[in-house]
């Protein structure tokens, strides 16, 4: 998965669970919705307009949308707010820290310091967390984050009648962030599930959870954006929204104007610790499909394709020929991966899969993760200027599906390419393991803008193999606007875009 690096003045991803991730304050949720124009109530309500006199100025327009109502909010609380559960963990959490004896005795500390360990010592330090929840099940199935239940030793359940249970962590994925608890409790008040690739950006949505402790808080949205992939090493295509949420909240469900539940709220992008505008949430389609796993077998199987990808931007776009910046570029395929077994190769650009398509490279986790271990990927792959379409079986994930750091691929303004190149020696190539590349012994101009390094090793020039001077050459002298690049520095193998003209 990608680790993607935020510079000045970052925006901190947030964990909601209280007392992980601290607040300051709580802002009060100010009235959203404008009194509308009275020509245009009246326009949405069929009621007639008489058109102004001669000269007073240009007839009314009619409006481009109907008004529309807004959900019923206090009835979706009322209905399914006695669902949602407040969750309070206790446990223990290892770190490292100073005993009393080294804190007291400057001597001591110094004396352990000599020994090598400085007075630090590993010791297991108490953990408090609250969360929140909501029941899918009469019989005691509760959806919350994983998070919210890490490190727990003990998970108690509080309903809204008061009532307290303790509850049972039938497991949880932290890939996700989804975990499914169970209370010993019967005939209880469920939610409503609904379908997340039926919610619309712009659509108002409401969230009921436990920000800070306090209990069946309830606020309001809309989805500012939908399928957002985050630098987290998460696999989901998160939903975006402005409701507030805050530490507490973690685990509380987002429902849909018709009272459905459609995500499960999850982080928040914050420099505080607390709500500034911008909440995400889990799918409900993925929560359900872990929920489902983990009810029937204890634990939670990923899919696995076994490439390292980054992302599309113009300047590559240009160079390997694609109409748009889309799509999730192979830097590297994993040997006996699937993707090795199917035939993808670096500079492949992945489109789409079992035909959901592939617009930023976080998609292709997100779709390729959630699938289960032996179905069957197929691929629309943009290779060499011409499409292709190839097909794996998916293996089961045991190391995370990488996506490479591109934060050096800045695209150079004009320029010559600016490289000064010699080809590998055979013991050079053994070493690193290729069969083909030229050591980049020197970088100016447009190269150097871009990120290329002395001592990187270049592999492929826009998807074909560099295996001598004069090719790279010939190659530069027929592109118009950029070329990509495929170095490997170190380990890893990534694509540079060179902007060259």
């Amino acid at each position: 998965m990608s680790q993607i690096q935020i510079k000045a003045a970052p925006l901190v991803l947030a964990l909601l669970g209280a007392g992980l991730v601290g607040g300051a304050g709580v802002e009060i949720l100010h009235n959203r919705v404008n009194a509308a124009p009275a020509a245009v109530v009246a326009a949405a309500q069929g009621t007639p307009t008489q058109s102004p006199p001669v000269g007073t100025g240009p007839a009314p327009v009619a409006p481009l949308f109907a008004a529309t109502t807004m959900p019923d909010f206090p009835a979706i609380t009322q209905r399914y707010g006695p669902a949602v559960v407040n969750i309070s963990v206790t446990g223990t959490r290892k770190t490292m820290g100073m005993d009393a004896e080294a804190l007291s005795d400057p001597l001591e500390f110094f004396r352990r310091f000599q020994q090598g360990h400085g007075g630090l010592q590993q010791k297991e330090v108490p953990v408090h967390g609250l969360g929140s929840g909501f029941i899918v099940s009469a019989d005691g199935i509760i959806l919350t984050n994983a998070h919210v239940v890490k490190d727990a030793s003990e998970v108690t359940v509080k309903l809204t009648d008061r009532r307290e249970y303790h509850a049972k962590v039938l497991g949880s994925d932290p890939k996700t962030d989804v975990a499914v608890i169970k209370i010993e409790a019967r005939n209880l008040p469920v939610v409503a599930l609904g379908n997340t690739k039926d919610l619309r950006v712009g659509e108002w949505v409401l969230a009921i959870g436990s920000p800070f402790g306090f209990e069946n808080t309830v606020t309001a949205g809309v989805v500012s954006a939908k399928g957002r992939s985050l630098p987290d090493d998460s696999a989901v295509p998160f939903i975006q929204t402005d409701v507030a949420v805050n530490p507490g909240n973690s685990g509380g469900p987002l429902f849909n104007g018709r009272g459905e539940v459609v995500g499960i709220n999850s982080q928040i992008y914050s420099q505080s610790g607390g709500y500034q505008g911008v909440s995400f949430a889990i799918p409900i389609d993925v929560a359900s499909r872990i929920k489902d796993q983990i009810v029937a077998t204890g634990k939670v199987q990923h899919a696995k394709l076994g490439v390292t990808v980054q992302e599309v931007n113009q300047t590559l776009a240009d160079s390997f020929k694609l109409e748009r910046p889309e799509g999730a570029l192979v830097a590297s395929v994993e040997k006996g991966s699937p993707a090795d077994k199917a035939g993808l190769q670096p500079g492949d650009v992945i489109r789409s899969v079992n035909g959901q398509p592939i617009v930023a490279s976080g998609d292709l986790p997100a779709i390729v993760s959630l699938q289960a271990p032996g179905e069957r990927a197929r691929m629309d792959v943009w290779r060499q200027g011409k499409r292709v379409e190839l097909n794996a079986q998916l293996a089961d994930a045991t190391e995370k599906v990488a996506k490479a750091d591109n934060s050096n691929a800045q695209a150079a303004s004009g320029g010559k390419l600016g490289l000064a190149l010699r080809p590998l020696q055979e013991a050079e190539k053994r070493e690193i393991g290729v069969a083909d590349g030229l050591v980049i012994e020197g970088v100016s101009g447009a190269a150097a803008k871009a990120g290329v390094e002395q001592g990187d090793v270049l592999l492929a020039i826009n998807g074909t193999p560099a295996k001598s001077i004069e090719q790279v050459r010939s190659v530069v002298a027929k592109a118009e606007k950029s070329i990509a690049l495929l170095i490997q520095r170190g380990e890893d193998k990534i694509f540079v875009p060179v902007r060259i003209g």
